[in-house]
C-alpha cells in the first residue's frame, strides 16, 4: 500500500523541509507532491527534490477564493496524467505536521473499511453542528462574489466594519465579506443545490483512497457548471469536495478528518497557533496531523512531535 502527501505551500522554505524529510524519515516508501506557490515567496527545490519519490510543482494559493482548490486540482490532475501510484492521497499544507509515526498510520489505513476520512454536514439543516450562524451560511455559498481588493490592514477593516454590518443586515440581495479580502457578493439567481444534491461543508483537510481522487477529478473536468458556481464563492475549499464526494453516495466515508485543528480565538479563519502546551492533546490516537505550526514561534513542539514519530517508528 502506497501513501500520497500532497503538500500545498507558499511561505517558511526551512519548514517545508523540515515537514517533507520527516515525512521521508517516517514513510520512506511514500510519495511526496510540493504544490508551491512561486508567485507569493521563492523554494529552493533542490534539498527536497533530491529526495527519492518527491516532486515539486508550481501551484496556486490564497484564501476566500478559488485559487487554493484550483491548485489542489490541478495536483490532482498532474497525479492522474503522470500514472503517480498511490492507495491513499492525504492532502497537508506547509505548516501542517504529523502527531504519530506514519507507518502507524499507514497500517491504519490499509485495515480500514472506509473510502475516505473528511469531515462533512449538511450546511442547510445541521446547524448543530455549524458555528456560523444562518446568514452566514447563505452568504458563503449562495452569492457570487468579485474581489475588490487583496488583504486588508487592521485599520482598512474597522473602516469597513459599520458599512458591512449594516449592508449585510437591511437586505438579503448583496454581502459585502471582508474576513479574506473585500469582496462584495450579489445573491444568485439560482445553485446548484436541491433536494437531490445538497450542499456539504467542512475542514478542507482529508484523507482520501484513490477511487474518491478519481472521481473527484473526473467529475470536475466534467461538470463545467458546478465547478463555474463554486469559483464565485467564498471558500469554496470548504464545500466543493464534500458536496461532490458525499453527493455521489458510492464511497463509505468517516466523518471524521483525524485532524487537530484550535479555532478556539481564531480571527478571520486562522487557527491558534501550536505550542508545547498543546502535546498532550496531539499525541491521542485518533489524531494524525494537526496544524498550525510556526516555527519561528515555537520550534520546540516540532523537535517533541520528531523524537515521538522517529521513535516510535522503530518498533512500528
Amino acid at each position: 500500500m502506497k501513501v500520497l502527501y500532497l503538500i500545498q505551500t507558499y511561505k517558511n522554505p526551512e519548514q517545508i523541509y523540515r515537514l517533507v524529510q520527516i515525512i521521508k524519515k517516517s514513510s520512506p516508501g511514500s510519495y511526496i507532491l510540493v504544490s508551491h506557490n512561486f508567485a507569493y515567496s521563492h523554494l529552493d527545490v533542490g534539498p527536497i527534490e533530491n529526495l527519492p519519490e518527491v516532486e515539486v510543482i508550481k501551484g496556486k494559493g490564497g484564501r476566500g477564493d478559488f485559487s487554493l482548490m484550483q491548485g489542489y486540482l490541478d495536483a490532482v490532475d498532474w497525479l492522474l496524467s503522470n500514472n503517480i501510484e498511490f492507495d491513499w492521497l492525504i492532502n497537508l499544507t506547509g505548516q501542517d505536521y504529523p502527531t504519530q509515526p506514519l507507518t502507524r498510520l499507514e497500517k491504519f489505513l490499509s485495515k480500514t473499511n472506509y473510502d475516505g476520512f473528511l469531515e462533512y454536514f449538511d450546511l442547510f439543516s445541521d446547524y448543530k453542528y455549524n458555528f456560523w450562524d444562518s446568514r452566514e451560511v447563505r452568504g458563503r455559498y449562495l452569492y457570487n462574489y468579485w474581489w475588490l481588493s487583496g488583504t486588508l490592514s487592521v485599520w482598512q477593516r474597522a473602516l469597513i466594519k459599520l458599512p458591512r454590518i449594516i449592508i449585510n443586515n437591511v437586505q438579503p440581495f448583496v454581502r459585502i465579506n471582508s474576513g479574506y479580502g473585500l469582496m462584495v457578493g450579489v445573491r444568485a439567481t439560482s445553485s446548484p443545490y436541491n433536494k437531490k444534491f445538497l450542499c456539504y461543508r467542512g475542514s478542507y483537510f482529508h484523507t482520501l483512497s484513490k477511487k474518491c481522487i478519481q472521481y473527484l477529478n473526473n467529475f470536475s473536468k466534467q461538470n463545467f457548471n458546478l465547478i463555474s458556481y463554486y469559483k464565485k464563492t467564498c471558500l469554496p475549499e470548504e464545500s466543493l469536495i464534500q458536496t461532490v464526494l458525499v453527493n455521489s453516495k458510492l464511497f463509505n466515508l468517516c466523518n471524521d478528518y483525524k485532524r487537530y485543528i484550535d479555532w478556539n480565538g481564531s480571527r478571520h479563519g486562522h487557527p491558534r497557533l501550536i505550542t508545547v502546551e498543546d502535546y498532550p492533546v496531539l499525541i491521542k490516537d485518533n489524531i494524525h496531523f494537526a496544524r498550525k505550526f510556526d516555527t519561528s514561534q515555537d520550534s520546540k513542539i516540532l523537535d517533541m512531535l520528531d523524537a515521538r514519530i522517529l521513535q516510535n517508528s522503530k518498533s512500528n
